[in-house]
């Protein structure tokens, strides 16, 4: 079972596809230089007040060589990682803690304005792996930020969660259909969402309760203090625009500059948010089908034609495993991710129709997170403790099938699948989830920027606006890039670009409602 969310499968994206704006304004230096920090190897600044004990605030993190993962190498000299200690149940401070895994790269140049903290999304996604990456993308902005990030707790080295091994994984994506059509299927379903919370409970233990949303954003405050910044600079992707959100509505006064990049809706419950995806991935599979020259409608009731058919008889691959319909629902929902994957979809789609699901099969492994040895990653083990925590909707199985006739209609390709996904993603969870929406509202907080893109599909443009409304008069500000793919910085608008750059490096935001073509 997945769970379209994350910007960090852009990663597996890449190495599997590798074969203009409107006038804008300064925010009259609100920002001003952000609250420049001391050099962070002093140890914690206290700004905003904390009841938190000096055992936590005063930590001095111990930089030292980064080692390698199991699916990264160690990164160069640049980069130094580090352990911070954060309380396992915020609502004990003095209590039990856990350790966060922390990577670090210092500013480039003279000027240096303080510590600049990257998520990636997910939620579930590995800072410390993928920061290294991401640091060419970010060249202008390491001039004058340190560049941050972690694995937040419950991901990768902070804890992470591993909910069922390679071998049941594997066994779950042959034999359990993300879409039942019978009363055996949907109870082999609901069986096999019983046993995968069963198995993070069991992974977890206490962690299980505390890795909401909620959690990390106080992680990050104390991350703020401790690496001595005054205000926290931050740039949430994905997944992370919704951190974000709650960090500023927790840390108003704390917030300093702030970028929210592929927006997830703050609006949307658990329904809301599978619909908002079944209408960006729809949105995505038009604009893939016109640039080939058919027509979305017929493409799509042709892909759909095919997606029965697999789910039928699953097709034979290269390999002794078969591409069963949620698998290829997978594997065509990757390329839609990025416009340079769109030839690897062509070309998997051809085979398919011809009876050989390979391609298909690679596409959905690279999303996965499973390698040639049949070794799987952990990302959507932690991207679903962490939303079945913060998520507090459970649909029942009779309350999604009144629901499913509008998702089909909305996407004959995903519309079923993602309405499934309501019913089963967090069925018969050990732990009760914490709210409907996120509450993101910042009176007060400087102007944080929100970036949509039209073209994205697993968080559709719409959500930018929604978040800007929350965040509150005067604190949202929308800049919109025409383009395609999940994100818009660092994806070939230089209008975007020098927009984002703007604003972290010179605290000048745009207008409000720029767009960039």
């Amino acid at each position: 079972m997945t769970r379209f969310v994350r910007w960090t499968a852009l990663g597996a994206a890449a190495a599997l596809l590798a074969t203009g704006c409107s006038s804008g304004s300064s925010d009259d230096g609100k920002s001003s230089e952000g609250g420049r920090s001391s050099d962070p190897s002093t140890g914690a600044s206290s700004s905003g007040g904390s009841a938190l004990p000096s055992s936590l605030t005063a930590q001095k993190l111990d930089w030292g060589e980064c080692e390698g993962t199991s699916d990264s190498p160690p990164p160069g000299d640049d980069w130094r990682c580090a352990t911070l200690k954060v309380p396992l149940d915020w609502a004990k401070p003095d209590g039990s803690t856990i350790d966060l895994a922390l990577i670090r790269a210092a500013a480039q140049g003279d000027d240096r304005i303080g510590s600049l903290l990257f998520n990636f999304g997910g939620p579930g996604g590995s800072g410390v792996s993928s920061m290294p990456s991401y640091a060419s993308t970010v060249s202008a902005l390491h001039e004058r930020y340190d560049l941050v990030s972690w694995d937040p707790r419950g991901v990768g080295a902070s804890e992470g969660v591993r909910c069922r091994d390679d071998k049941a994984i594997q066994a779950a994506e042959a034999s359990v259909d993300a879409t039942p059509d019978t009363p055996a299927e949907e109870q082999a379903y609901l069986k096999d969402a019983t046993a995968f919370g069963e198995g993070c409970e069991k992974s977890a233990g206490p962690l299980l309760a505390h890795v909401s949303t909620t959690d990390t954003a106080r992680d990050m405050d104390l991350m703020r203090q401790v690496l001595g910044d005054d205000k926290m600079h931050y740039f949430g992707i994905s997944y992370g625009t919704e951190l974000g959100g709650v960090y500023a509505h927790l840390f108003p006064k704390n917030v300093g500059r702030l970028i929210l990049d592929a927006v997830v809706d703050p609006a949307a419950d658990t329904v809301g948010h599978a619909k908002n995806q079944t209408r960006g991935f729809q949105r995505a599979l038009n604009d893939y089908l016109d640039s080939t020259g058919e027509d979305p409608k017929e493409g799509t009731a042709r892909i759909a034609d095919l997606l029965e058919r697999i789910d039928a008889e699953p097709l034979s691959t290269s390999t002794s495993r078969k591409l069963t319909q949620s698998l290829a629902i997978t594997g065509i929902v990757l390329p839609l991710y990025s416009e340079s994957g769109w030839p690897s979809l062509t070309s998997a789609l051809a085979s398919a129709e011809e009876g050989d699901g390979s391609e298909l099969l690679a596409l959905a492994d690279g999303y996965n997170e499973r390698d040639a040895a049949g070794n799987y990653g952990t990302t959507t083990h932690s991207q679903r403790v962490i939303s079945c925590l913060d998520d507090k909707q459970r649909p029942t199985v009779a309350e999604t099938k009144k629901l499913l006739p509008e998702f089909e209609r909305i996407s004959p390709v995903f519309g079923q699948f993602l309405g499934w996904d309501t019913a089963g993603w967090c069925h018969d969870w050990p732990v009760a989830g914490q709210h409907d929406t996120p509450e993101v509202s910042a009176p007060g907080a400087a102007p944080i920027l929100v970036v949509g893109n039209t073209g994205d599909p697993a968080t559709p443009v719409e959500g930018a606006r929604e978040m800007a409304d929350e965040l509150g008069k005067g604190v949202g500000v929308v800049l919109t890039w025409k383009g395609e793919g999940h994100g818009a910085y660092g994806s070939g608008s230089d209008c975007v670009d020098s927009a984002v750059n703007a604003y972290l490096l010179d605290g000048r935001a745009p207008k409000d409602g720029t767009v960039c073509s």
